[in-house]
């Protein structure tokens, strides 16, 4: 799969949505904020549920969210630089976490993934700095997302209609 094409389709895509430029806008930024979160098995539901409720495009939002799994062999370092953002910020006074540390004789830790589900203390002390990190990192891609893909959109409407008006006709 060529990324740069399956981001071309998904763009196409977003282009041919029949609503306004802000609410198209506002659906991309709502995908892409939500893409950002931890929150992996509710993103998509998330994303309707947000979309919705500001009045947004739901196909946009869902189709955001969707072009950021692009993103999926970067969403460790992400997650990681999300999760070192909302510690510094939890903390009092501000300090960085310290760095990440495998218990030695484990050299297959990753394997047991399943007790970070299921150890609640272990998932409150990563998650919720996590989700915090993710606020305030999402946030900015979010927002320039709108503003992009509202020219973008606003643009490509106005060349739609130019195209589509009829040309009047000169009788000289």
């Amino acid at each position: 799969m060529n990324p740069h094409r399956w981001l071309h389709e998904h763009s196409l895509k977003v282009l041919a949505i029949r609503d306004t430029p802000e609410a198209i806008a506002g659906g991309v930024a709502i995908g892409i904020f939500i893409g950002f979160t931890p929150l992996v098995g509710l993103k998509t539901a998330l994303c309707i549920l947000f979309a919705w409720l500001t009045r947004s495009n739901i196909i946009a939002a869902v189709l955001a969210s969707a072009a950021h799994d692009i993103l999926l062999p970067l969403m460790p370092a992400i997650f990681l630089w999300e999760y070192d953002v909302g510690s510094w910020l939890l903390s009092h006074p501000h300090h960085w976490p310290p760095p990440p540390t495998w218990p030695h004789g484990e050299p297959h830790f990753w394997r047991h993934w399943i007790h970070f589900f299921t150890s609640w203390r272990t998932f409150a002390a990563i998650g919720k700095p996590t989700l915090v990190g993710s606020i305030v990192c999402g946030a900015p891609f979010a927002i320039l997302s709108f503003v992009l893909t509202h020219t973008l959109v606003a643009r490509h409407q106005r060349k739609k209609q130019l195209q589509a008006k009829p040309e009047p006709d000169n009788p000289s």
